[in-house]
């Protein structure tokens, strides 16, 4: 397995990898200064071998994320879930993904491709989070609530149940969202009010 990106967030999946007790084999940076990443090397292009290998897009930023998942043609990896991750036998969680320590991902869940499942997130029944969504650390999903491509939810930020969240939006870190949010809204407090728009991703 690789990773692609020599970030902070490469360190975190680097920690999952091993205490599942995954390979991995090398580092992928187009950053030429940096050459190796807690003690595992980092090449600067995709080549030779390399290509053959599984892959996992190792950046915290959803859109870079996705833009990489649009150009690379490497076989994508199976799902990163930490071994302290509560996951239930039933959740289905698509190639890219990454679960990390002490989150709980409950029965009926859907998690689509290269999302980021930080710590200690909860993800409550029957709610679906679409591909490259971020949920970030200590945010509670509860149930029945659907996220859309792309979602920022922030740090320790809550949804209520059944609430729809649209593709690219940003909920800010410690909001409570209580309605429906339209596709690339920025929204902050408590409750969740929406202060801006962002601009449409190019898709």
């Amino acid at each position: 397995m690789i990773l692609y990106g020599a970030s902070g967030h490469a360190k975190v999946l680097i920690d999952i990898a091993h205490s599942i007790g995954a390979t991995i084999d090398f580092i992928v940076d187009d950053d030429k200064t940096k050459t190796e990443l807690l003690g595992f090397p980092i090449v600067h292009q995709m080549n030779g071998n390399i290509n053959n290998l599984d892959l996992v897009i190792a950046i915290g930023d959803n859109q870079t994320r996705k833009k990489i998942a649009d150009q690379i043609n490497n076989p994508i990896n199976k799902a990163l879930i930490h071994e302290n991750a509560r996951v239930s036998i039933d959740t289905r969680i698509d190639e890219g993904s990454v679960v990390m320590s002490n989150s709980v991902i409950n029965p009926s869940v859907s998690i689509g491709r290269h999302c980021i499942i930080n710590t200690s997130a909860v993800i409550e029944h029957d709610s679906q989070i679409s591909d490259f969504a971020h949920i970030s650390p200590g945010a509670i999903i509860t149930g029945n609530v659907k996220i859309g491509e792309g979602t920022q939810v922030g740090a320790g930020a809550t949804i209520i149940p059944g609430v729809e969240i649209g593709k690219w939006v940003t909920i800010g870190a410690g909001a409570v969202v209580l309605k429906n949010i339209p596709d690339y809204a920025v929204v902050v407090g408590t409750p969740g009010r929406i202060i801006k728009f962002n601009n449409s991703h190019d898709e």
